[in-house]
C-alpha cells in the first residue's frame, strides 16, 4: 500500500535531506527524543529478551544507549537509509559494545530471514513508500516470537500548517501521513500477530512561523512529497503563509501539532507453522 496520489514520499529527496541534516540533526530533534524516549518506556512493560536487535531508521542513534542498557547481552544493529546519519550512530555505546550499522532501505533489507527477536523504530515509518513491502520485509527478518515496536506520524501532524498553506496556494506543501487504521490493517495484511495501536498528540510553541520551517529543514522533515512545488518559495507567498497561519497564534504563541501513532506486534510461531504447513508440497 503507497501514500495516496501527491502525498508520495520522494524517497530520493527525503535520503538527501536527511544526508544533509546529519551533523545538526540533534540540535533541532526535540520532538524526536521526546517519543524515543516515550517509546522506550514501553518496553518495560514487554517481557522479551532479544539476542538481536534492529533499530530500524536509527538516524543519528538516540535510541541505541537506551537499546543497550535494557538488554546488556544483545546486539543492536543500527539502519538508515542516510549514511550520514550512520556516521553518527555508530558511535553510541561503548567500546567493547557498539552498534553494527548497515546503510539500507527499510523497504529492502538486507538480512537473512528470522534475524531479529526484536525491530524497534522511531519516527521512521511514514517516509516509507509502500508499507505492504516494508511490513513483509519486517515480518520476514523478525523470529517467531519477535516483536515489532514503532512510532510514526498520524495525518493530523502538522495540521496547521497545511492549513495555512492551502489558503495561499494548491501546492502539497506538508508530507502526507497515514491513519492509524490503514498502519494497523497493513499490519494484519503482513500476517502479524495481535497488532495493537493507539495515538498521542504532542503540541510544540513557536513564536513564528519561520523558526518552525527552520526547524523541520535543519532536521530533514521539511516537504519531500513528489507533489511539491519546486524552486524557492517567495517572499510574497512567505509573507501570505505568515498570516495564514497567525489564526492559530494563542497565548502570543503558535501551536504545531504533531500527531504520533504507535504500534506494535508479534510473529507468532503458531502463525508461521501454519502458514508452512500450507505452503508444503502435497
Amino acid at each position: 500500500m503507497a501514500f495516496p496520489g501527491e502525498g508520495l514520499p520522494d524517497k530520493a529527496s527525503a535520503r538527501r535531506s536527511f544526508e544533509r541534516a546529519a551533523d545538526r540533526y540533534d540540535e533541532a530533534a526535540v520532538l524526536q527524543r521526546e517519543v524515543a524516549t516515550r517509546l522506550l518506556e514501553r518496553l518495560d512493560l514487554v517481557r522479551l529478551s532479544p539476542q538481536r536487535i534492529l533499530d530500524l531508521g536509527s538516524g543519528t542513534g538516540y535510541c541505541i544507549d537506551g537499546l543497550l542498557a535494557r538488554y546488556r547481552k544483545a546486539e543492536v544493529v543500527a539502519l538508515d537509509i542516510a549514511l550520514p546519519m550512520l556516521r553518527h550512530a555508530r558511535r553510541r555505546g561503548r567500546w567493547l559494545r557498539r552498534p553494527r550499522c548497515v546503510c539500507a532501505d527499510a523497504e529492502r533489507l538486507p538480512f537473512a530471514d528470522d534475524s531479529f527477536d526484536l525491530v524497534f523504530s522511531n519516527l521512521m515509518m511514514q517516509w516509507c513508500v509502500d508499507l505492504d513491502a516494508t511490513f513483509a520485509e519486517l515480518r520476514r527478518v523478525i523470529r517467531p516470537g519477535g516483536l515489532l515496536l514503532f512510532s510514526s506520524f498520524g495525518p493530523d501532524t502538522l495540521k496547521e500548517l497545511r492549513a495555512a498553506w492551502g489558503e495561499v496556494d494548491g501546492y502539497a506543501h506538508v508530507n502526507t501521513f497515514l491513519d492509524m487504521h490503514d498502519v494497523g490493517d497493513a499490519l494484519l495484511r503482513a500476517r502479524f500477530a495481535d497488532p495493537v495501536m493507539d495515538v498521542e498528540r504532542l503540541i510544540l510553541t513557536y513564536r513564528d512561523v519561520r523558526k518552525l520551517m527552520r526547524e523541520l529543514k535543519q532536521i530533514g522533515a521539511h516537504n519531500v512529497t513528489a507533489g511539491r512545488p519546486r524552486g524557492l518559495t517567495g517572499r510574497h507567498r512567505l509573507q501570505r503563509l505568515v498570516e495564514a497561519y497567525e489564526r492559530f497564534r494563542h497565548d502570543g504563541l503558535l501551536p504545531a501539532t504533531y500527531e504520533i501513532v504507535n504500534g506494535h506486534a508479534w510473529v507468532s510461531e503458531k502463525h508461521l507453522a501454519v502458514t508452512l504447513e500450507r505452503r508444503a508440497p502435497a
